[in-house]
C-alpha cells in the first residue's frame, strides 16, 4: 500500500475509464517526447508507457513513489527524474509535451513553470482543481479571469476539456477537478520582455477592483495615467492590451 502524503497534495487517480480519457485527449496531438509530472501510483503511466515511439520521462519527488514506479515499471527506471517539477531542469532540449495530475497545492506554480519552458513545450494535458482550471481558461470580463488566464493565454491556446469527480480519486478530494489542454501558439503578441509583461499583469490584478491607474501609478508617468484607457479595471483588459501596456514601460 502506498502512503498518501497530504504535504504533497496527493490524490491518486484510480478510475481506469478516466485515465483512458485523459490519455486519449493527449493523443489528439502528435508528439515524440513526453514528460509526466507527479506519476504517483502510475495510474496514467501504465497507459503512457505503451504509446509507440514516445520518449517518456517522469518527474517525481516522493522517494516511496519512485521505488514503487521502479518496481512496477522496471523499463522506466532510468527515465525517472527525482525532484520537484518546480526545481528540476528542463528534461528535454527539443520540443516535448507534458501531462499530469497536478498537486492542488502547487498547481499555479506548475503553470508558471510551464510558461518558463514555453519555447520547448508543444502541448499540455493537465488536471487541476476545477476552480483553477476555469481560471486558466476564462476570458476578459469574467470574475475568474486573472493572472493565470492572461499569462497562459499569451502563449497557449487553452481549452477546458472535462470534469473529473472526486470519486475518481483515492482519497476523494473535497472539490471537483478539471482537465484542460494547452496548445503552444508560439509568441503571437511578439512579447520581447516577459518580465515586464509579468510585472504589469501582477500589478494590475493586485488591485483588480480598482481602475488600473491605481496599481500602475508607480510605473507610468502622471500625464499617461490621464488617458481614459486607465479607467478600466484589470479584468476588462484583453491579453493584447496587457501586452501593449508592457511595451510602454521604459
Amino acid at each position: 500500500m502506498l502512503t498518501l502524503k497530504k504535504s504533497l497534495g496527493q490524490h491518486f487517480l484510480k478510475d481506469e475509464e478516466m485515465c483512458q480519457r485523459i490519455v486519449s485527449a493527449l493523443q489528439e496531438d502528435s508528439f515524440c517526447r513526453l514528460l509526466e509530472v507527479g506519476p504517483g501510483g502510475g495510474a496514467l503511466t501504465r497507459y503512457l508507457m505503451k504509446l509507440p515511439q514516445v520518449d517518456l520521462r517522469l518527474v517525481e519527488l516522493d522517494d516511496e513513489k519512485i521505488d514503487f514506479l521502479k518496481q512496477s515499471f522496471p523499463a522506466l527506471t532510468e527515465r525517472i527524474i527525482r525532484g520537484s517539477i518546480l526545481e528540476v531542469g528542463c528534461p528535454f532540449n527539443q520540443p516535448f509535451s507534458l501531462i499530469g495530475n497536478f498537486p492542488y497545492n502547487i498547481s499555479s506554480q506548475i503553470v508558471f513553470r510551464i510558461i518558463e519552458w514555453r519555447e520547448n513545450i508543444e502541448t499540455v494535458i493537465g488536471m487541476f482543481q476545477k476552480e483553477v482550471a476555469q481560471r486558466i481558461c476564462s476570458g476578459p470580463g469574467s470574475k475568474e479571469y486573472g493572472i493565470l488566464s492572461v499569462l497562459t493565454q499569451a502563449y497557449f491556446e487553452v481549452d477546458y476539456l472535462f470534469d473529473v469527480p472526486p470519486e475518481c480519486f483515492t482519497p476523494p478530494p473535497k472539490v471537483m477537478s478539471g482537465v484542460i489542454r494547452m496548445r503552444s501558439k508560439g509568441n503571437p503578441y511578439q512579447i520581447q520582455h516577459h518580465d515586464k509583461f509579468l510585472r504589469i499583469v501582477k500589478l494590475a490584478f493586485g488591485q483588480r477592483r480598482k481602475q488600473i491607474r491605481n496599481p500602475l501609478k508607480s510605473i507610468f508617468p502622471k500625464d499617461s495615467l490621464s488617458d481614459p484607457f486607465f479607467n478600466k479595471r484589470a479584468e476588462q483588459l484583453s491579453v493584447l492590451e496587457f501586452v501593449e501596456l508592457s511595451k510602454r514601460i521604459a
